[in-house]
This record gives structure tokens, C-alpha cells and sequence, in this order.
């Protein structure tokens, strides 16, 4: 499981970003010492940092820089502080997003993803297995037998996302999240077209009709 490192003293927004991050699936572990950062950050053997700039003691930049001198992990600064000369001091002082309150959740998770894509190859994991075929999400593609069916990049993380919660209605809305890269959002409209073809090829490979529909809900992947 992905552990995310939240470094924000504002309790309540703390807990809503871990909340969030929770209910995709990530492990989220809240700072507590704001003297001793670094250490918390390395006793979590976290993934990715969420690190808010105005803190007690030191702040967020001093705490990314010291991070730094031993990791590469992505870091995310989260302030309300978003002028340029803020965005910049960020990137110089390593951090690798910046994104401004009041925070949009589904922004935050978004950036979150994509960045651990990038970072990681996330989603890109062990080959999954359903209705007798094998998804793999490195090569983009469904095994079945020796016969090997390539799906666009769309297509591939709809099928993980439904295979993450098999069985379960997953949202159309998370579903475009899951779609909405670092530089570029999904309409709905898009979404249906990627579901459709997602389905054809999966019932041309005899998998019959695998995906459901759910009217006003979203799909799931039966099997």
C-alpha cells in the first residue's frame, strides 16, 4: 500500500486530506512532531510527502530541503500562500507540485496519482486476474490464454480502477479522476466513450459483457 506523509498543523484540513486519501485506497500518516520532521518523515517509510509551508518552528521549506539530502520522494506543498514567488521558492527548494488552499480534494488526489505515476510507475503493479484472463498493467493489455489484447492508456486504468474494487460500484467520478492526468481533464463524455471501448474489447475477447452499468452510479466489474 502507498504511504502519504502529511506535514500540515491545521488539524481539521489535516485530517480531511488523510480522510480523502484513505478512501482511494492510500495510507496516510499525520505529522506530529513539527520539530523533528525529517524523522517522523523517515521512521513512516512513506512514498510522498504532503507538506504545508506555514508551520511551527520551521517551516515547509526548510523541512522539503532536509528531506532532500537523503530521499527523492515527491513532495507536494500545500499553502495558502500561492503567489509566484512562492510557487518558485518551492520548486527551487526541491519540491515537485504546489497547490493552493482552500484545497479541492479532487484536485489534491489527482495530482497525488498522477504524480506517483511518474514517480513509480503507480498502477503498473502485479498482473491481476479475472473471469479466467490476466490484466497487465505494465504492457497495457489482457491476457487470455496465448492471446494477448492491447488497451489504450484510458482503457487500462478504467480496468484497474474497476479490478481495485471488484465486484463494487465505482463512481464515474472517480473513474475520471482516475483518467485526469497532471495536464489534462476528462469530461464525462470522454468517459463514456473509454467505458465503451473498454467493454467491446473485452467482450471480443470472450469475456463476455463484464462491465456493468450501474444508471446515475457508475460501473462495476463482475468476476
Amino acid at each position: 500500500m502507498i504511504r502519504i506523509f502529511i506535514v500540515e498543523d491545521d488539524e481539521i484540513i489535516a485530517n480531511e486530506v488523510a480522510k480523502s486519501l484513505r478512501s482511494w485506497g492510500f495510507e496516510a500518516v499525520i505529522a506530529t512532531a513539527f520539530d523533528r520532521i525529517d524523522e517522523e518523515f523517515a521512521a513512516s517509510s512513506s512514498q510522498l510527502v504532503i507538506m504545508d509551508i506555514s508551520l511551527p518552528y520551521y517551516n515547509g521549506y526548510y523541512w522539503c530541503e532536509r528531506i532532500r539530502r537523503g530521499s527523492k520522494v515527491p513532495i507536494v506543498f500545500l499553502s495558502s500562500r500561492a503567489d509566484t514567488a512562492d510557487v518558485v521558492m518551492a520548486v527551487n527548494m526541491g519540491g515537485d507540485d504546489y497547490i493552493a488552499k482552500p484545497v479541492v480534494m479532487e484536485l489534491l488526489i489527482a495530482k497525488v496519482q498522477a504524480m506517483l505515476r511518474r514517480a513509480y510507475d503507480y498502477e503498473t503493479g502485479a498482473n491481476l486476474r479475472f473471469l479466467g484472463a490476466e490484466f497487465d498493467a505494465a504492457t497495457n493489455s489482457v491476457l487470455i490464454g496465448e492471446i494477448k489484447r492491447e488497451l489504450t492508456k484510458n482503457e487500462s486504468r478504467i480496468l484497474a480502477a474497476l479490478l481495485e474494487k471488484r465486484g463494487a460500484i465505482v463512481s464515474r467520478e472517480e473513474l475520471m479522476l482516475k483518467l485526469w492526468d497532471s495536464d489534462e481533464f476528462v469530461d464525462d463524455n470522454t468517459l463514456t466513450v473509454n467505458v465503451n471501448r473498454l467493454r467491446k474489447t473485452l467482450s471480443e475477447a470472450g469475456l463476455g459483457d463484464c462491465v456493468k452499468t450501474h444508471k446515475g452510479q457508475g460501473y462495476s466489474l463482475e468476476g
